[in-house]
């Protein structure tokens, strides 16, 4: 089972990919935003220092578009991904603007993150490569790569992500303060996932590369 559900979706990701036009985007004409808006928490190359705050540099430029649409509210709507820090970011900004916002950091060069805890590690390894089985969890590297380059255009880039980042998205999938994943897939996995478990899996994202 574990490994049909990694085919399916490895399959999924492929058929996404095929379907997607080209990413267009104007890298230069976001760097005035970038150093007004976006720099303060994500730094101006998108290599954050805050673990609280992601790193964005080298992120699949649709996956970057996706969220910056989530976090705006329509009017008499709610946003899809709930943020009050965000949402104030994203308010003035148009279609165009988030589409060079994503082409700029993801043309940024991300620089490498770091595993602390050998013991939690090991643990995060055999889950993101291999799932659990018991609990029907998919192997993560299925649809974010063995890498963790991500699979455009729907599932991110994790790969040296911030633990901290990591634990917290995970967390909130979990809980389900956070509901804006692709058919509610890490819902579902984050849902089956003890606390050990999550911080594990984070602290391995943090040092793949």
């Amino acid at each position: 089972m574990k490994c049909f559900l990694a085919l399916a979706a490895m399959l999924t990701a492929i058929t996404a990919v095929a379907a997607e036009p080209p990413f267009k985007g104007d890298a230069a004409k976001a760097q005035g935003i970038v150093n007004q808006v976006c720099a303060a928490c994500h730094a101006a190359d998108g290599n954050s220092q805050i673990a609280a705050n992601p790193k964005l540099a080298g992120q699949i430029p649709e996956y970057l578009y996706k969220q910056l649409t989530d976090f705006k509210a329509a009017a008499g709507k709610k946003a899809e991904r709930e943020n009050p820090v965000m949402a104030g970011m994203v308010a003035n900004l148009s279609p165009e603007d988030m589409h060079n916002l994503a082409a700029y950091f993801a043309s940024q060069k991300a620089k490498p993150g770091a595993a602390k805890s050998k013991d939690l590690v090991a643990l995060g390894q055999r889950i993101y490569r291999g799932g659990i089985s018991s609990e029907g969890i998919a192997a993560c590297a299925a649809c974010h790569g063995p890498n963790g380059a991500g699979m455009p255009a729907q599932y991110p880039r994790l790969s040296g992500q911030h633990a901290e980042y990591i634990g917290a998205q995970l967390k909130a999938f979990r809980s389900g303060a956070r509901a804006n994943d692709v058919n509610a897939t890490m819902r579902g996995v984050a849902g089956r996932l003890s606390d050990r478990e999550i911080d594990a899996v984070a602290d391995y994202i943090a040092g793949l590369r």
